[in-house]
């Protein structure tokens, strides 16, 4: 077999295998999944009314605050998802499994590889269950076209695969499994501090770089002005830049913590 079709078997086996964890092991996922529904449900059926009052035309009804939020919570799911990746990584180089993978006639580059794309099925899974949720409480995208949904799709699946490769490097950083959820915490914890919420003018003129100047802003928004029909601007190519700046970056940090040798 040539050296590319050996990569693939082996990088599938991998996949495989990581999805039968997944699956095995549904409480890590469910629990990462349940910070946005409860944040969705949360600012819709508590905050709604309010928010709405400012975003949409004066009224109280919250459908368009639900429109607002929902790209947000999206983005949010997706980094969430992603902490599963670097426990799960984490997990694998603490417990010798990977010293046992070193020793075999395998691919090197599998491991990394079957993690990854695991993972970015597991965020496709994650933002169309949230998704889901939004759509029955009354979200809906009328004005996007079915290119715009297309599009749309496309810079979910680089956001997963950037911050995929972003959340493997932490795991592979961290000592142990609990060292690498901290370490990811950002992926999570980046989103609130985005346009997710509320808009970058509403917020105060200290905090306004903080928000605009960050990889979730400009994805939010681009996802925004493809199912909402809002202005996106800029926004596209940026959030595009950051994606692939991520992922390279991502991918040259994870690789090389894995072709270490262990000490």
């Amino acid at each position: 077999m040539s050296s590319l079709s050996l990569a693939v078997r082996d990088s599938s086996t991998m996949l495989r295998r990581n999805l039968l964890h997944a699956r095995r092991y549904p409480s890590m996922t469910l629990n990462l999944l349940l910070s946005p529904v409860v944040l969705l449900l949360l600012f819709v059926y508590v905050f709604g009314g309010v928010m709405s009052a400012g975003i949409g035309d004066g009224g109280t009804d919250r459908s368009a605050y639900l429109a607002y939020l929902v790209p947000g919570i999206l983005l949010m799911t997706i980094g969430s998802t992603t902490i599963g990746s670097a426990v799960s990584v984490a997990t694998d180089m603490t417990e010798g499994i990977i010293a046992r993978f070193r020793t075999m006639a395998i691919h090197r580059g599998s491991v990394l590889v079957g993690h990854v794309v695991g993972s970015v099925l597991q965020c496709v899974m994650s933002v169309v269950l949230v998704g889901a949720v939004a759509v029955a409480i009354g979200f809906r995208a009328t004005d996007a076209t079915a290119l715009d949904w297309l599009l749309a799709v496309g810079l979910l699946t680089l956001v997963s695969v950037a911050l995929t490769w972003i959340a493997v490097g932490m795991g592979l950083s961290g000592p142990n499994a609990e060292a690498a959820s901290n370490n990811a915490l950002p992926l999570m914890v980046l989103p609130l501090l985005s346009s997710a919420f509320v808009p970058v003018d509403a917020m105060p003129g200290w905090f306004q770089p903080i928000a605009e100047y960050q990889p979730f802003t400009p994805a939010i928004e681009t996802l925004r002005g493809l199912l909402l029909g809002t202005e996106i601007g800029h926004n596209g190519w940026l959030a595009v830049a950051w994606c692939v700046a991520l992922a390279v970056l991502g991918y040259v940090w994870s690789t090389s913590l894995f072709a270490r040798e262990p000490k």
